[in-house]
């Protein structure tokens, strides 16, 4: 049985960069391909979807802070993601990093939290781009019974405007098992498949920013800031932090740069630059639309599953409305390949320390890729995405992600006083007092959150507690006796 001392047991970084050395992983991308995913997976749900609900129901045309809110949470934390990430170039992200920090224990924390955040991720994604699919479906007289579009207890309307409850949400299903075909397949197509498809997906929302802005009407932007209607987050300041919290998903995946580390050609340079990079190109962007969507549509209007195609349609620039949705398709399924890319090497690098079992990091010998994970993840998001409510989705991925954001940014601190003497390519500023900022930052967004996702994130923890206690500790334990008595045996060989 381990020894308590074995719960905060760091894990070497020179044994993090050997095995960064080791290549299990083919390294195929470069700064432009990192880039890439960052946006790939930035710019989707978020500002296709989660726009509509945040500005209708929490900010208003404060939309504009609540982004802004989240950016800044976000570019602090990037600050911290890529030393970590510089240093450590390996696949697996923060759990990386807190295995290297703070210990074992706190590692499998954060890992299984990562766990959460992208296999939910990969799932709203997934419920988002269903909702795109049948409404441009329908647009062309395409009609899939929409029992299949909505997950249970879902109210979903007819086009006669009939209620019909949801029962099984199969476009998102089936768009989850493509995804996986194509991760299998190899990371090297994944990524120009995805550079092409973000190409596209700007674009487009360069156009709707550019003829939209001609549309924008005061009396839509006034009052900026709602008043308060009495419950917190509903209007006000306390509007702007919700709607900060519930967009903070819109930023989710600049960080999942960092867990194709072990696949970068450069990742000393190209990881910082290819995290921070993506966040600036995206945040604009967002700002961009933001203003011009609330500034064309009335924001209590925008409670809609296509809010962008609702802002095209006010202005009655109808031809760029197919154009949007086609955008939403493909934006959808590029963040869907870089948020199920960051699960499936999450779970390779914890199944290499021995946390979970071998199946999660076993590659396979043409593509070089986690087939076996991919495709075991694949049938369990699909499901998720296929039962569950996109609201309920997003709200759990947004207070994953703001957890793992605070604990990277604590073990920054951390590592600057256990391994001060370690090389750093990259410097995080104002140490300790960017971390702190980004820290605080992103609790305060968790704080905005609503009771019951708190309930949801201590639930899946203690569930993980569960896990640890009974399987991953005890195996941990046994790869790093190997590990040791291997390295014991080359010492003496030579």
């Amino acid at each position: 049985m381990a020894s308590p001392s074995s719960l905060f047991v760091r894990k070497p970084l020179a044994a993090l960069q050997a095995e960064a050395e080791r290549g299990l992983l083919a390294r195929t991308l470069g700064v432009r391909e990192l880039t890439a995913l960052g946006i790939g997976s930035v710019i989707g749900t978020g500002i296709f979807v989660f726009t509509g609900v945040a500005a209708s129901q929490h900010a208003g045309p404060a939309l504009v802070i609540s982004m802004i809110l989240s950016a800044v949470a976000c570019a602090l934390a990037g600050l911290c993601y890529a030393e970590f990430a510089a240093m450590v170039p390996v696949a697996g992200s923060a759990y990386t990093y807190a295995y290297a920090t703070v210990g074992e224990l706190f590692a499998w924390i954060i890992g299984w939290d990562l766990v959460l955040e992208y296999a939910l991720a990969t799932a709203t994604v997934a419920v988002g781009w269903s909702g795109y699919l049948v409404s441009f479906l329908r647009d062309v007289g395409v009609h899939i019974p929409l029992a299949l579009t909505g997950a249970p207890g879902t109210a979903l309307k007819a086009v006669d405007g009939a209620p019909v409850a949801g029962i099984f949400n199969l476009p998102a299903a089936i768009i989850v098992f493509v995804v996986a075909g194509l991760l299998i397949r190899g990371i090297k197509q994944s990524a120009g498949v995805n550079t092409l498809l973000v190409v596209l997906k700007c674009t487009v929302l360069m156009v709707f920013i550019a003829v939209g802005a001609q549309y924008i009407q005061a009396d839509n932007l006034t009052p900026f800031i709602p008043a308060n209607e009495g419950t917190f987050g509903a209007f006000g300041v306390s509007g702007i932090l919700r709607g900060a919290g519930i967009m903070f998903f819109a930023y989710v995946g600049f960080d999942s740069v960092s867990t194709a580390a072990q696949e970068a050609r450069n990742p000393q340079r190209d990881m910082p630059r290819g995290m921070l990079g993506s966040l600036a190109i995206c945040t604009v962007i967002y700002i961009g639309v933001a203003v011009v969507l609330t500034g064309i549509v009335p924001y209590k209007q925008l409670n809609v599953p296509d809010p962008l195609a609702v802002g095209i349609d006010a202005t009655g620039v109808t031809w760029l409305s197919p154009f949007i949705k086609i955008s939403a398709l493909f934006g959808l399924f590029s963040t869907m390949i870089v948020t199920m890319l960051g699960q499936t090497r999450v779970f390779f690098s914890m199944s290499r320390d021995g946390l979970l079992p071998g199946l999660f990091s076993r590659v396979h010998p043409r593509f070089r890729t986690p087939h076996a994970s991919t495709a075991l993840v694949a049938c369990v998001i699909a499901l998720v995405a296929g039962f569950t409510p996109i609201n309920m989705l997003g709200e759990l991925t947004s207070i994953g992600t703001l957890l793992a954001f605070v604990l990277v940014s604590v073990g920054i601190i951390v590592l600057r006083r256990t391994e001060p003497n370690a090389p750093r390519p990259f410097h995080t500023p104002l140490v300790p007092w960017v971390p702190i900022a980004a820290a605080g930052a992103c609790l305060l967004q968790m704080v905005s959150l609503p009771f019951d996702t708190w309930i949801r994130l201590l639930v899946w923890l203690a569930l993980g507690f569960v896990v640890y206690f009974a399987y991953g500790r005890s195996r941990a334990a046994g790869v790093r006796r190997a590990a040791a008595a291997a390295a014991a045996a080359s010492a003496s060989a030579s």
